[in-house]
């Protein structure tokens, strides 16, 4: 919604009417403790879980005040009424919603899940608003007290933290956003595109010739989302916008990551660097697939592969051995378990096994060989274009590649270390690999708003070539050859594991090529590269190829 929109001004003298009439019991509020219980309580303190009685009391409470519109009194019911209090103060206030109605359903144990049916109202226009969610009550830390969890999920399932609820005029017309051939794209056809259509609506929805309608929507704190739509009272015109996605890439996609929880997958188009699909299975609403920064793991060793070549280093066919282990500056490298050891190996043998310890020695700078704690660096920014502030058309992290000294400066060359990408990133690095030429990644063409996209200089005719053979090979004969069986046409990938503090697993990353279609995958605890990530670049290569 538009900012300074009657809706907002209503809604704000709404509040502040709240705030003053609630005056009195706003300060009941403030001068209890931060877990909702009363400042000098003589009672004895309850300890231990909440009983079945004390969870239908505190949530009948608050569901009560919540119904009525009694913003203090039902923030104080919860377990940090500062932070509830603005919210609910808002629901009925800029949000407009007004004849709630709750309905208790089955507790289990001490979590209470509700229906609400209600009715949002602007302006002469009325509509009809239902959903459901649930609360938990649990112990207050510091008065014993049965009170209600306070998260934003509690007033409705897609709220978070830092959000609020707003009806009035939207911010930005909607728009019916196509593939690139025509297709019309929906969330709910192609649920990982939701956030990605609030974003395009937002930054687009002036620009596509659509007019704006009246709705209550969630606005979020972030200024790069877009408004989440919940109920439209009047529509406005929808405007067309048309993206680089393509629609049965993009199903495939969808259904790719479903195999695997926390999961994301984008594909690219290398001979124009269009973006054909982008898809996310994970826990919360977030872009990992363009916007997540984790280490790659061996998917980083085409990156290293071209800055050895590139150097002068190494080549294709020349000698990279791959020792049991290797160490530099006081660290010891290992390679994946069960590997052989082959002191004899190429640079494309130890690539397409994999080999760790075969990048770690060749990374190393000696007066015969010219690498530095840059190399990588420059070799990722000037011909890979990462780095370089992509103008995807939604917000994205282009990659880091940062010049690291001491044990990291190895690291990093095996996708360890301080390197961080994502999918996107990935997805990219290959379709460079496989023509020599960078073209950033985008969804939305640059006429449409004169954005000026990245550039990097690309690779040499004679890298790019040794790139897509080791590509190939690892594909039909190395790490890669599982996951990529059956699938027809030019193909090419490379596998990687990246290990993360804390994780039992590793993630798995897995990037690879058919034809003119790059794509790339991250699980997070996936494994191997070919386990999790290597099965979902298959299925969306397969579709696209």
């Amino acid at each position: 919604m538009r900012n300074g929109a009657k809706a907002v001004i209503v809604g704000g003298v709404f509040a502040v009417m709240v705030g003053g009439a609630g005056y009195g019991a706003y300060n009941i509020v403030s001068a209890v403790s931060g877990d909702g219980g009363s400042v000098g309580t003589t009672a004895e303190k309850k300890t231990g879980p909440p009983s079945g009685d004390e969870v239908e009391e505190t949530s009948k409470k608050f569901f009560a005040a919540w119904k009525k519109g009694d913003a203090a009194t039902a923030a104080a019911e919860t377990n940090n009424a500062q932070a509830a209090r603005p919210l609910l103060v808002a629901y009925g206030g800029q949000a407009h919603i007004t004849k709630v109605k709750i309905t208790p359903g089955t507790p289990a144990g001490t979590t209470v899940p509700f229906s609400v049916s209600a009715t949002v109202s602007y302006e002469g226009k009325s509509k009809p608003l239902a959903y459901e969610s649930e609360l938990t009550v649990v112990r207050g830390k510091t008065t014993g007290r049965a009170l209600v969890d306070w998260q934003p999920s509690v007033v409705h399932p897609e709220l978070k933290t830092g959000d609020t609820l707003v009806t009035g005029e939207a911010a930005s017309p909607p728009i019916e956003a196509v593939d690139r051939n025509g297709v019309v794209l929906t969330k709910e056809k192609y649920p990982s595109l939701g956030p990605v259509l609030d974003t395009l609506r937002d930054r687009y929805g002036d620009k596509a010739g659509g007019t704006p309608g009246v709705e209550l929507a969630i606005r979020h704190e972030s200024e790069s989302a877009g408004d989440t739509s919940l109920v439209t009272l009047a529509k406005g015109e929808a405007g067309k916008l048309r993206t680089t996605l393509s629609a049965n890439v993009q199903a495939a996609a969808e259904k790719a990551v479903t195999r695997f929880a926390e999961s994301s997958v984008v594909a690219v188009q290398p001979s124009t660097g269009q973006v054909l699909a982008v898809a996310n299975h994970r826990g919360d609403a977030f872009n990992a697939a363009f916007q997540g920064e984790l280490a790659p793991g061996s998917t980083m060793k085409i990156i290293t592969a071209a800055t050895l070549i590139d150097n002068g280093v190494a080549s294709m066919n020349g000698p990279a051995p791959c020792p049991p282990t290797a160490t530099w500056q006081s660290q010891t490298f290992k390679n994946l378990t069960g590997m052989e050891p082959n002191e004899g190996a190429t640079l494309a043998n130890s690539f397409m096994r994999s080999c760790n310890t075969a990048f770690v020695k060749l990374i190393d700078g000696t007066e015969a060989n010219p690498l530095t704690d840059e190399s990588l660096t420059t070799e990722a920014q000037e011909r890979f274009g990462l780095g370089k502030d992509w103008k995807t058309g939604i917000v994205s992290f282009d990659g880091s590649v940062p010049a690291s000294s001491g044990p990291n400066r190895a690291a990093n060359a095996i996708g360890q270390g301080e390197v961080q990408m994502n999918p996107l990133n990935m997805a990219s690095v290959t379709a460079t690999a496989i023509t020599g030429q960078f073209r950033q990644p985008y969804l939305v063409s640059p006429k449409l708003d004169n954005r000026q996209l990245a550039t990097a200089r690309g690779l040499s005719s004679g890298t790019a070539a040794q790139l897509k053979q080791m590509m190939r090979l690892t594909a039909t004969g190395g790490t890669a050859q599982e996951a990529m069986r059956n699938l027809g046409g030019d193909i090419g990938a490379k596998t990687g594991s990246s290990e993360v503090d804390g994780q039992k697993t590793s993630d798995s990353w897995f990037t690879g090529f058919r034809n003119d279609v790059a794509a790339a995958a991250m699980t997070e605890e996936g494994g191997h590269g070919g386990d999790a990530a290597g099965p979902i670049v298959a299925q969306v290569l397969r579709a696209g190829g």
